[in-house]
């Protein structure tokens, strides 16, 4: 039976059935003179954890810091499994290293060899990439110094492999080269990089501080070595320098499973200049707060940029597109967003557009007066046609048919008017009210002017902060009941089921249902009836008013839908179809209009399918990923309560026991039953 791969830290070198090779790389010239020159490049150093897709890429990267630095590589030995042949490690060494034997000192070549320590040791790991395990920096002579060519002669085989190998690394080094220090002191890094993109036209890098990429870089490397399921890309232009950046930390990689059906792309410190060119992916969670999918630095606002970033976010989620993206307006996003994301509903962020009002029309004749018309045909519209009017009404009126803003704005009308989104989901984002605002996610932590290393301090804070937020809405909602203002059976009803904070939106709709005066037929066409909810509002200057909704209602099929849409753009039922469900005698809110998302349990009862459905016997990555979800579980319920704290400590303690004991398949059942001892507790307790 072919040998499993393992890492040397399962195993001593000694101990494996191994074939120890002893090889001479190809050695390439370099031309170098004695110490560092001005603005000369310098490749950082090779670390214990760097990770790479293959054994060349390894190869081609402590290459290209050899040439840097002044030395050449040469392949002190290689591991190969006994039965495939396939190589399982190696150790990469300074050419200099070790010492000629008698018999093959040749007079009349100079002797190049001393000795020298340096190397680094590589082995195939358990996630099937290549990780430097141990690494000796210090040689023995003098680098830097012109490098003679080899006079070895080669055969045409021989020649045609070298050529063939110089075409791989001129490729590799685009991505793969390390940290890059140049005289202005930007950098760039890709030493666990796997390429998602390779943009050679568009030269663009980041602008950061000295000692900015170091910062990143180091930052980076220490989350992934903390937590394997910490994610990270960084992509290089030509010359080896830091264009972008690409970051997803474990638990919103997590979060990524469960709330990722509509994301908020927000590049608010990117479009305005901020010190650091920051964009963040961001979800709504079962509380309706925000959640970070995702983070990324970037060059530009260009089309390159933004597909790089979505290609490395879609890699983190094993390639599945969100069912609603929402953005800033953005031709360059727009672009990417419909190559990378064909199938889902790219709108933009009406919060957004409503906030450059003052900037795009501040300056016009009757300022006031055209912000008042616009907001009413953008808030007040039920119909397209009530849109259409009062649009080309403002326009008409004030003479603003030419400005360019208000123009383009109309052209992309259907991606942002309300009245134009009712069949889009929005989970809460939509902001298709007056005084809803989509906010930054690191608002309050970054500013104008925040420097680089102080964000990737305020980065964990942030986080900290948001996840403690979500885990005691998690503990209110469970371990209270909120306080009903109602006799309503949907509100009796929803109360047992929905998060505290959803909860009291669904509640206010509720409440409002006593506003509504008045529910009458106005067409019937078999099992479908129109019904017209009156209800009074208030309007300009507080003065009452009295607006009609129109609903539907399929007794066969128990579908309600209403015209102001606020299912789609909030995920849950409005006052209006909820009086019409109350005027046919329905008494509980159908099950279709209960949305998982919202709900109290909604981690507990929801595993997502991140792959296909049974797990591939060979691929770690999924056992990883698998119980990493299922350890997920037991931790979102142990922090209910002590005695769940208690009792979920105590089966990890006993689950890893158990591990330990026997054959690695048991390590699943082992979490099921840690999860099943937490819920018996909550059952005790209720």
């Amino acid at each position: 039976m072919e040998e499993a791969s393992l890492s040397s830290e399962q195993v001593p070198d000694s101990e494996c059935n191994e074939i120890q090779k002893e090889e001479d790389g190809v050695m390439t010239e370099l031309d170098y003179q004695n110490g560092l020159s001005e603005g000369r490049k310098e490749f950082v150093a090779p670390a214990v954890g760097m990770e790479f897709e293959s054994y060349d890429d390894a190869y081609n990267y402590y290459n290209c810091y050899a040439k840097e630095a002044g030395f050449r590589v040469r392949v002190k030995n290689s591991w190969f499994k006994r039965n495939s042949r396939e190589k399982y490690g190696a150790v990469l060494c300074c050419s200099s290293q070790g010492f000629k034997r008698v018999k093959d000192v040749n007079r009349l070549r100079k002797e190049t060899r001393t000795g020298c320590p340096a190397m680094i040791r590589m082995r195939l790991v358990d996630s099937k990439r290549w990780r430097i395990l141990e690494v000796t920096l210090e040689h023995n002579h003098l680098l830097g110094t012109k490098v003679y060519k080899s006079i070895k002669k080669m055969g045409s085989g021989t020649k045609r492999k070298s050529e063939s190998n110089s075409d791989a690394e001129v490729q590799t080094v685009k991505l793969y080269r390390a940290l890059v220090i140049d005289a202005g002191g930007n950098r760039g890094s890709n030493s666990n990089a796997r390429e998602v993109g390779n943009f050679t036209d568009h030269p663009n890098q980041l602008s950061l501080k000295k000692g900015d990429t170091q910062a990143i870089y180091n930052y980076l490397c220490r989350m992934q070595l903390a937590n394997s399921n910490f994610f990270y890309l960084m992509d290089l232009n030509n010359e080896g320098r830091l264009r972008n950046v690409f970051w997803v930390d474990a638990r919103s990689r997590a979060a990524c499973c469960y709330f990722s059906d509509v994301i908020y792309f927000d590049n608010t410190y990117l479009s305005n200049k901020y010190e650091i060119p920051l964009v963040a992916l961001v979800g709504i969670n079962h509380h309706g707060q925000s959640v970070l999918l995702g983070c990324g630095l970037l060059a530009g606002e260009t089309t390159e940029s933004y597909i790089w970033l979505f290609k490395a976010w879609l890699t983190c989620m094993s390639g599945r597109p969100p069912q609603t993206i929402i953005t800033d307006r953005c031709k360059a996003l727009q672009s990417a967003i419909a190559e990378m994301f064909p199938k889902s509903l790219h709108r933009f962020g009406l919060s957004h557009i409503m906030k450059r009002v003052p900037e795009k029309l501040g300056g016009l004749r009757n300022y006031d007066a055209i912000r008042k018309a616009m907001i009413k045909a953008v808030y007040e519209a039920l119909k397209v046609i009530e849109f259409e009017t009062a649009w080309v009404f403002m326009v008409q009126r004030f003479g603003v048919g030419d400005h360019e803003w208000l123009r383009s704005l109309y052209e992309d009308r259907v991606r942002w008017a309300p009245v134009y989104l009712k069949d889009t989901f929005f989970a809460g984002m939509s902001a298709a009210r007056q005084g809803d605002i989509l906010n930054p996610f690191f608002d309050r932590y970054v500013h104008k002017q925040t420097p680089l290393k102080e964000f990737l301090d305020k980065y964990e804070l942030a986080l900290h902060k948001k996840h403690k937020e979500e885990v005691l809405a998690d503990i209110e909602s469970r371990s209270s009941s909120p306080l009903l203002k109602t006799r309503c059976s949907f509100e009796l009803q929803l109360s047992k089921v929905y998060t505290r904070e959803i909860f009291k939106k669904f509640q206010y709709e509720v409440e409002e249902m006593y506003s509504c005066f008045s529910t009458t037929q106005l067409h019937i066409d078999g099992p479908i009836v129109i019904f017209l909810v009156k209800e009074r509002v208030l309007g300009e200057g507080n003065r009452r008013e009295i607006r009609d909704y129109e609903v539907l209602y399929n007794r066969t099929a128990g579908e309600v839908r209403c015209i102001c849409s606020c299912f789609n753009f909030y995920g849950y039922l409005c006052r209006h179809a909820l009086c019409v469900l109350n005027f046919n005698g329905v008494e509980e809110v159908p099950p279709k209009y209960i949305l998982s998302r919202w709900k109290k349990d909604y981690k507990r009862l929801y595993i997502p399918d991140v792959g296909s459905v049974s797990v591939d016997a060979t691929d770690r990555v999924q056992w990883f990923n698998q119980l990493y979800r299922s350890a997920l579980q037991v931790v979102e319920e142990g922090v209910i309560s002590l005695d769940h704290y208690n009792v979920a400590l105590q089966a990890f303690e006993e689950s890893l026991n158990r591990v330990h004991d026997v054959d690695d398949r048991q390590a699943l059942p082992a979490f099921e039953e840690s999860l099943n001892r937490v819920h018996d507790v909550e059952s005790r307790q209720e």
